[in-house]
């Protein structure tokens, strides 16, 4: 199987991240290719940014379409793009949210999503909403610190993170979901601290791909992710 997974902003080192968390638990034989953006914003921290990803977003589906990719990860938590991507490919399209929170309701009756900044937890409940699984949700804890303090202040974040998912527990979490890509890779330390599963969407994306293309299973085209028809015969979509 070959899977392309998509870095929505231009950090490299937080491609790095996605990428080994990806290659540690993928099947054998599974081939990994991560990619950042070329252009658009440095990290994911708002609506806007969603908003200058995606156009981003869309060229790496078609891209990859012409390249026969078995699968596609969007490698942000909120998602952008998701359901316009899996309209224009038929290879599935697996964003790590939703992924983290399907996976997640297979373990534990309620789940709680870590992530930051503060300033998104609106999008956060709204994308909980979308998913159908707000009975699920136990409580959903940001730190209000920018995406891009990652790269220097990882520690200090850790513990702001430890302490909030702490909270989370006591409201009965039963499982915690890293909501952001940039934390990819700190599951099992998570895990190790707080006691209860916790789930890297990255990884989570990886593994619904892999058992779908085990499966055989591509996504439908029969109603809602239709390919639009203005590009049903363009050269650009191979799928």
């Amino acid at each position: 199987m070959r899977i392309k997974i998509i870095n929505l902003n231009t950090s490299e080192l937080m491609a790095k991240a996605i990428d080994t968390a990806a290659r540690q638990y993928k099947h054998h034989d599974t081939e990994i290719t991560t990619v950042s953006l070329k252009s658009g914003p440095p990290v994911i921290d708002s609506y806007y940014d969603e908003a200058l990803a995606s156009a981003g977003v869309l060229e790496e589906i078609k891209k990859g379409s012409l390249e026969n990719f078995d699968g596609f990860i969007i490698a942000c938590f909120s998602d952008p793009a998701l359901q316009a991507s899996r309209e224009i490919s038929t290879a599935p399209v697996v964003g790590i949210g939703e992924a983290s929170m399907l996976l997640a309701c297979t373990i534990a009756y309620k789940f709680a999503i870590l992530s930051m900044p503060k300033s998104a937890t609106a999008s956060m409940r709204a994308l909980v909403t979308t998913y159908g699984l707000e009975s699920r949700c136990a409580s959903i804890r940001m730190v209000d610190v920018s995406v891009s303090k990652l790269e220097t202040g990882l520690a200090k974040i850790k513990k702001l993170l430890l302490q909030e998912a702490r909270k989370a527990i006591d409201e009965g979490a039963e499982t915690i979901l890293l909501g952001c890509a940039g934390l990819s890779g700190l599951d099992k330390e998570f895990e190790k601290e707080l006691g209860i599963p916790t789930i890297d969407g990255v990884v989570a994306a990886v593994k619904l791909l892999e058992s779908l293309h085990d499966y055989g299973i591509k996504t439908s085209k029969i109603l809602t992710y239709r390919t639009p028809e203005r590009l049903q015969n363009s050269s650009n979509l191979k799928r």
